[in-house]
This record gives structure tokens, C-alpha cells and sequence, in this order.
């Protein structure tokens, strides 16, 4: 089996139609590649419909039928091998205003990996807070414990002391700290 047929391989097993969809169709953004509108405006319709209103799909599909003719002509657009650097020279060149559907579009898809991977750490997370042992413990506690542990690097900057001051300066306390 050749190195793609693994990767392939992986990618089927890991990810599921939806996301393999989505993968799909934010390939059609990278440049050099056919450009294709419809699929771009079933990107935003499916996947993100919250961030586009009917009005903005229909002029999304005329700003990106628009863009596609500039792109062939103008060399820095063609030129970008990214999305990334897409969303650069867009801003560069100063189009960012003009295809600001697109820019938007750009944007959402840049965020996505970020957005997954911590979701993803949270779950991850979970698993490890909450298992057979502790599979009685509280949403609240569960859910203070995992941003703890989440967001162990800010945790770190916290001493017990000044934890401790925090909790005798409260007040209503029947004992003593």
C-alpha cells in the first residue's frame, strides 16, 4: 500500500461523510485548482448558515463569479498556493472590501481547525476525568475540573496561598481558614 493509499485510508476511517464533505469543498479554495462557485455556495448554505443570511448566499454566488474572472486576469491572485495567503493578498491588494462575502467565507474556513481542536481537547479531556471511578461526579464539579486541567498553563500561574487569601477574605465563613 502506497503512502496516499494510507493517508486515504486514514482520512476515510477518521473523519465522517460530513466532515469529509466539508474537506472537500474547502479544497475548492485552494488556488491553481478549478474553481468551482456552486460548490463554494453550498459551503456556506451547509455549513454555515448561521454566519450568512438567504440575501448573503445569493450575493456571495455573484461576488465569487466575479472573483473567479479576476483571479484568471490578475496574477498576484492566481499566484497565491494557499488559502491563507489568498486571504493575504485580498487584503494586500486591497479587495478584502470588495469580495467581503468571500473574505468572510475565508475567514470561517481558516478557523475551522482551530475550533475542532478544542472541542477535541475537551472531549479528550473528559475521557480522562470521567471514567468508571468517578463516573458518579457532579456536571459542575466535572465541568470546573476540566477547565482546569484544559487551561492547565493559566491553572499554573496560581499559587495556593493567594487561593487560600482569596477564600479568608470571603465573607460569611463559620470557621476560620
Amino acid at each position: 500500500m502506497s503512502a496516499l493509499d494510507k493517508q486515504l485510508y486514514e482520512l476515510n476511517n477518521r473523519f465522517n461523510d460530513q466532515a469529509m464533505e466539508l474537506l472537500k469543498l474547502r479544497a475548492t479554495l485552494v488556488p491553481n485548482k478549478v474553481f468551482n462557485v456552486d460548490d463554494l455556495c453550498l459551503l456556506a448554505e451547509k455549513y454555515y448558515p448561521a454566519d450568512f443570511t438567504e440575501q448573503e448566499r445569493l450575493q456571495l454566488k455573484y461576488e465569487l463569479e466575479l472573483f473567479s474572472i479576476e483571479r484568471q486576469k490578475n496574477t498576484k491572485l492566481s499566484n497565491a498556493t494557499t488559502i491563507v495567503e489568498l486571504c493575504e493578498i485580498l487584503v494586500k491588494i486591497e479587495k478584502r472590501e470588495s469580495y467581503s462575502l468571500l473574505d468572510r467565507l475565508l475567514r470561517l474556513i481558516l478557523t475551522l481547525p482551530v475550533s475542532t481542536a478544542t472541542t477535541e481537547r475537551g472531549f479528550s479531556a473528559m475521557k480522562m476525568f470521567k471514567n468508571r471511578l468517578r463516573n458518579k461526579m457532579a456536571n459542575k464539579f466535572l465541568a470546573d475540573s476540566l477547565v482546569v486541567h484544559i487551561e492547565k498553563e493559566i491553572a499554573d500561574t496560581f499559587d495556593s496561598k493567594s487561593i487560600i487569601d482569596v477564600f479568608k477574605n470571603l465573607k460569611g465563613r463559620r470557621a476560620e481558614l
